[in-house]
């Protein structure tokens, strides 16, 4: 009978001490682990707040259009359509109001406050840019100018920053004439850094309007 008394004790003794190692051990007042009150903490994600997200870049985006859309809108405003510069430039895209006019936008209040609309602006101004363009993006696309391999991507965005007029002159004098803009941004940028996007889907017209 004793033994049997020492033997379930000595089980309880040992399930009592396996069971002690899974008990934390004062944590609450672990130095480690202490938060001072005026301290915070760096993981703040997922946030409320939708201005957190802007500069995060979503891998699948690729090479597709939706990478070169994207691309420059992070560029230009580090993708917010509400970002108005200090020069007036407008949205997501940053436009000028002289450039919207020209593709049928004339108010700014309301193309500021109509995310669709800047969108559709964009394309809109792709499709203008690229009809009077499309002569140089047969001519030289492929080809190395000032140590930039040209493309049509990188043509339609370097117009972006700079107007057509601007290409044109880097394209003609073998990139001696690199047009930069009010912040110091060159064509020459524009066409090495947007370079390889796919953006043959845009279909180039004549005095493009936004519909």
């Amino acid at each position: 009978m004793i033994k049997k008394s020492i033997y379930y004790t000595s089980i309880l003794l040992i399930v009592a001490f396996i069971s002690s190692g899974f008990k934390p051990n004062n944590a609450h007042i672990s130095d480690w682990f202490r938060i001072d009150g005026n301290e915070s903490l760096i993981y703040n994600f997922p946030s409320l707040k939708n201005n957190d997200y802007y500069a995060i870049n979503v891998p699948f985006k690729g090479k597709f259009f939706i990478g070169f859309k994207e691309a420059v809108a992070f560029k230009e405003s580090q993708g917010k359509y509400n970002k108005v510069n200090t020069l007036g430039y407008l949205g997501k895209y940053q436009f000028g109001m002289e450039t919207l006019k020209t593709i049928g936008v004339n108010d700014s209040l309301y193309f500021l406050n109509n995310h669709k609309l800047q969108e559709k602006a964009f394309v809109t101004l792709l499709s203008k840019n690229k009809y009077d363009l499309k002569d140089y993006i047969n001519r030289y696309e492929g080809k190395i100018i000032n140590g930039v391999k040209i493309t049509e991507s990188g043509i339609l965005a370097a117009a972006h920053l700079g107007g057509p007029g601007s290409v044109i002159k880097f394209l003609e004098t073998n990139g001696k004439r690199a047009k930069k803009d009010s912040y110091g941004t060159s064509v020459r940028a524009y066409l090495r850094d947007f370079g390889g996007y796919e953006t043959k889907g845009i279909i180039p017209v004549k005095n493009a309007k936004v519909k």
